[in-house]
Protein backbone atom coordinates (compact mmCIF):
# COMPACT_ATOMS: atom_id res chain seq x y z
CA UNK A 1 0.00 0.00 0.00
CA UNK A 2 1.39 3.48 -0.80
CA UNK A 3 1.49 5.99 1.59
CA UNK A 4 3.18 9.67 1.07
CA UNK A 5 4.37 11.28 4.21
CA UNK A 6 3.44 15.39 4.41
CA UNK A 7 5.00 15.72 7.89
CA UNK A 8 3.50 16.30 11.75
CA UNK A 9 0.43 13.51 11.30
CA UNK A 10 -0.35 14.09 7.97
CA UNK A 11 0.13 11.31 5.30
CA UNK A 12 -1.76 10.02 2.42
CA UNK A 13 -2.63 5.88 1.79
CA UNK A 14 -3.51 5.42 -2.04
CA UNK A 15 -6.04 2.39 -1.46
CA UNK A 16 -8.84 1.20 -2.95
CA UNK A 17 -8.56 4.14 -5.95
CA UNK A 18 -8.42 6.66 -3.99
CA UNK A 19 -6.25 8.91 -2.16
CA UNK A 20 -7.29 9.24 1.47
CA UNK A 21 -5.39 12.54 3.33
CA UNK A 22 -5.12 12.84 7.01
CA UNK A 23 -4.54 15.45 9.63
CA UNK A 24 -3.29 17.98 7.08
CA UNK A 25 -0.67 20.61 8.72
CA UNK A 26 1.43 21.39 6.07
CA UNK A 27 1.93 25.29 4.96
CA UNK A 28 2.07 25.88 8.83
CA UNK A 29 5.12 23.16 9.69
CA UNK A 30 8.35 24.69 8.49
CA UNK A 31 9.35 21.14 8.29
CA UNK A 32 7.17 20.72 5.33
CA UNK A 33 8.59 24.33 3.46
CA UNK A 34 8.91 22.32 0.37
CA UNK A 35 5.43 20.95 0.34
CA UNK A 36 3.08 22.22 -2.38
CA UNK A 37 -0.15 22.17 -1.17
CA UNK A 38 -1.71 22.83 -4.35
CA UNK A 39 -0.58 19.14 -5.74
CA UNK A 40 -1.64 16.92 -3.11
CA UNK A 41 -4.20 14.67 -4.44
CA UNK A 42 -7.09 14.16 -2.13
CA UNK A 43 -10.05 12.35 -2.86
CA UNK A 44 -11.03 11.98 1.30
CA UNK A 45 -9.79 13.80 4.26
CA UNK A 46 -9.86 12.46 7.66
CA UNK A 47 -9.12 14.70 10.86
CA UNK A 48 -8.65 13.12 13.91
CA UNK A 49 -9.51 16.94 15.92
CA UNK A 50 -9.63 20.05 15.77
CA UNK A 51 -6.50 21.66 17.19
CA UNK A 52 -4.48 23.33 14.33
CA UNK A 53 -1.63 20.99 13.53
CA UNK A 54 -3.88 18.34 12.46
CA UNK A 55 -6.33 20.34 10.35
CA UNK A 56 -4.71 23.80 8.94
CA UNK A 57 -4.95 23.30 5.30
CA UNK A 58 -8.44 20.98 5.14
CA UNK A 59 -10.63 23.52 3.69
CA UNK A 60 -7.97 24.75 0.87
CA UNK A 61 -7.11 20.96 0.02
CA UNK A 62 -11.22 19.91 0.18
CA UNK A 63 -11.76 23.03 -2.04
CA UNK A 64 -8.96 23.07 -4.49
CA UNK A 65 -9.76 18.78 -4.67
CA UNK A 66 -13.40 18.35 -3.87
CA UNK A 67 -12.45 16.19 -1.51
CA UNK A 68 -14.90 14.78 1.41
CA UNK A 69 -13.86 15.97 4.78
CA UNK A 70 -14.61 13.33 7.27
CA UNK A 71 -14.85 13.83 11.20
CA UNK A 72 -16.81 14.04 14.17
CA UNK A 73 -20.08 15.95 14.49
CA UNK A 74 -18.50 18.96 15.91
CA UNK A 75 -16.09 19.02 12.75
CA UNK A 76 -18.72 18.56 10.78
CA UNK A 77 -20.63 21.54 11.20
CA UNK A 78 -17.27 23.53 11.22
CA UNK A 79 -16.26 22.53 8.09
CA UNK A 80 -19.81 22.99 6.58
CA UNK A 81 -19.38 26.32 7.97
CA UNK A 82 -16.15 26.87 6.06
CA UNK A 83 -17.82 26.40 3.04
CA UNK A 84 -16.71 22.86 1.98
CA UNK A 85 -18.96 21.06 0.04
CA UNK A 86 -18.57 17.71 0.97
CA UNK A 87 -18.05 16.71 4.63
CA UNK A 88 -19.24 13.65 6.19
CA UNK A 89 -20.04 12.81 10.00
CA UNK A 90 -18.49 10.36 11.56
CA UNK A 91 -18.38 9.91 15.21
CA UNK A 92 -16.68 7.22 17.40
CA UNK A 93 -18.18 3.67 17.30
CA UNK A 94 -19.54 4.41 14.01
CA UNK A 95 -18.45 3.36 11.01
CA UNK A 96 -19.59 4.05 6.89
CA UNK A 97 -18.99 2.17 3.71
CA UNK A 98 -17.15 4.47 1.31
CA UNK A 99 -16.23 4.22 -2.49
CA UNK A 100 -12.71 2.58 -1.02
CA UNK A 101 -13.48 0.53 1.18
CA UNK A 102 -15.47 1.00 4.85
CA UNK A 103 -14.22 3.57 7.50
CA UNK A 104 -14.79 2.83 11.34
CA UNK A 105 -13.99 6.11 14.03
CA UNK A 106 -12.70 4.68 16.81
CA UNK A 107 -12.03 6.58 20.60
CA UNK A 108 -8.58 8.58 21.14
CA UNK A 109 -7.82 9.89 24.47
CA UNK A 110 -6.81 13.60 23.44
CA UNK A 111 -7.90 17.25 24.16
CA UNK A 112 -9.78 18.60 21.40
CA UNK A 113 -10.20 22.59 20.97
CA UNK A 114 -10.10 24.92 17.47
CA UNK A 115 -8.16 27.52 17.28
CA UNK A 116 -10.06 30.16 19.18
CA UNK A 117 -10.26 28.06 22.24
CA UNK A 118 -13.81 26.79 21.16
CA UNK A 119 -15.20 23.44 21.76
CA UNK A 120 -14.02 20.80 19.39
CA UNK A 121 -15.63 17.59 20.34
CA UNK A 122 -13.87 14.78 20.79
CA UNK A 123 -10.64 13.05 19.48
CA UNK A 124 -11.27 10.05 17.76
CA UNK A 125 -8.80 7.36 15.50
CA UNK A 126 -9.73 5.90 11.97
CA UNK A 127 -9.59 2.06 11.32
CA UNK A 128 -10.14 1.39 7.74
CA UNK A 129 -10.89 -1.59 5.50
CA UNK A 130 -10.14 -1.68 1.40
CA UNK A 131 -9.47 -4.21 -1.12
CA UNK A 132 -5.84 -2.94 -0.37
CA UNK A 133 -5.25 -3.86 2.74
CA UNK A 134 -6.62 -2.63 6.72
CA UNK A 135 -5.06 -0.18 8.24
CA UNK A 136 -5.86 2.17 11.71
CA UNK A 137 -4.78 5.32 12.64
CA UNK A 138 -5.08 6.82 15.82
CA UNK A 139 -4.89 9.94 15.84
CA UNK A 140 -3.33 12.02 19.20
CA UNK A 141 -3.66 9.68 21.89
CA UNK A 142 -2.53 7.83 24.73
CA UNK A 143 -2.05 4.30 25.14
CA UNK A 144 -5.62 2.95 25.78
CA UNK A 145 -6.97 -0.87 26.52
CA UNK A 146 -9.50 0.27 24.11
CA UNK A 147 -7.03 -0.45 20.70
CA UNK A 148 -6.95 -4.10 22.52
CA UNK A 149 -10.74 -3.95 20.71
CA UNK A 150 -9.09 -2.79 17.11
CA UNK A 151 -7.98 -6.25 16.09
CA UNK A 152 -11.85 -7.75 16.89
CA UNK A 153 -12.90 -5.37 13.74
CA UNK A 154 -10.22 -5.49 11.24
CA UNK A 155 -6.83 -7.71 10.60
CA UNK A 156 -4.34 -5.18 10.69
CA UNK A 157 -1.74 -4.89 7.90
CA UNK A 158 -0.11 -1.78 9.33
CA UNK A 159 -0.88 1.27 12.18
CA UNK A 160 -0.23 5.08 12.39
CA UNK A 161 0.79 5.66 15.66
CA UNK A 162 2.22 9.09 17.37
CA UNK A 163 5.78 8.70 18.94
CA UNK A 164 6.50 11.83 20.15
CA UNK A 165 5.61 11.61 23.73
CA UNK A 166 4.58 14.67 25.67
CA UNK A 167 1.46 15.59 24.06
CA UNK A 168 1.05 11.65 22.91
CA UNK A 169 2.08 8.38 23.05
CA UNK A 170 5.90 8.21 23.36
CA UNK A 171 8.33 5.02 21.69
CA UNK A 172 6.96 2.61 24.80
CA UNK A 173 4.14 3.24 24.55
CA UNK A 174 3.73 3.28 20.89
CA UNK A 175 5.20 -0.22 20.87
CA UNK A 176 2.49 -1.36 23.35
CA UNK A 177 0.01 0.01 21.41
CA UNK A 178 1.11 -1.98 18.00
CA UNK A 179 1.20 -5.36 20.42
CA UNK A 180 -2.38 -4.03 21.36
CA UNK A 181 -4.06 -3.74 17.82
CA UNK A 182 -1.65 -7.00 16.73
CA UNK A 183 0.66 -5.49 14.03
CA UNK A 184 4.26 -5.49 13.29
CA UNK A 185 4.62 -2.53 11.15
CA UNK A 186 4.54 1.11 12.31
CA UNK A 187 4.33 4.64 10.97
CA UNK A 188 5.87 7.03 12.90
CA UNK A 189 4.03 10.11 13.12
CA UNK A 190 3.63 13.51 15.68
CA UNK A 191 7.50 14.38 15.99
CA UNK A 192 10.39 16.74 15.95
CA UNK A 193 7.07 19.34 14.60
CA UNK A 194 8.12 21.35 17.92
CA UNK A 195 11.11 21.77 20.67
CA UNK A 196 9.30 19.80 22.79
CA UNK A 197 8.46 16.46 20.77
CA UNK A 198 12.10 15.38 18.79
CA UNK A 199 12.91 12.48 18.44
CA UNK A 200 16.12 9.96 17.88
CA UNK A 201 15.02 8.41 15.12
CA UNK A 202 17.91 5.55 15.17
CA UNK A 203 17.06 4.65 18.59
CA UNK A 204 13.53 4.39 18.19
CA UNK A 205 13.84 2.30 15.25
CA UNK A 206 16.11 -0.19 17.29
CA UNK A 207 13.66 -0.02 20.41
CA UNK A 208 10.78 -1.10 18.04
CA UNK A 209 13.20 -3.89 16.25
CA UNK A 210 13.52 -5.17 20.02
CA UNK A 211 10.33 -6.00 19.84
CA UNK A 212 9.69 -7.40 16.28
CA UNK A 213 8.03 -4.25 15.13
CA UNK A 214 9.30 -2.45 12.02
CA UNK A 215 9.13 1.49 12.85
CA UNK A 216 8.62 3.25 9.18
CA UNK A 217 9.77 7.12 9.66
CA UNK A 218 10.21 8.21 5.92
CA UNK A 219 11.14 11.50 4.94
CA UNK A 220 9.05 14.61 4.83
CA UNK A 221 7.26 14.28 0.70
CA UNK A 222 8.43 10.47 0.34
CA UNK A 223 6.16 7.77 -0.54
CA UNK A 224 6.67 4.66 1.00
CA UNK A 225 4.86 0.92 0.15
CA UNK A 226 4.12 -1.17 2.78
CA UNK A 227 3.64 -4.51 2.05
CA UNK A 228 -0.36 -6.25 2.84
CA UNK A 229 -1.59 -9.42 2.82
Amino acid sequence: MKITYYGHSCFSVFAGGKHILFDPYISGNELAKDINIEEIKADYIFISHGHFDHMLDAVAIANRAGATIVGIWELYNYFNAQGVKNVFPLNPGGKATFDFGVAKAVSAQHSASFSDGSYAGVASGFVLKTDDGNFYYSGDTGLTLDMTLIPKWADLDFAVFPVGDVLTMGVEDAIEAANFVKTTKVLGVHYDTFGFIKLDKSEAIAEFEKSGITLYLPEIGSEIDIATR
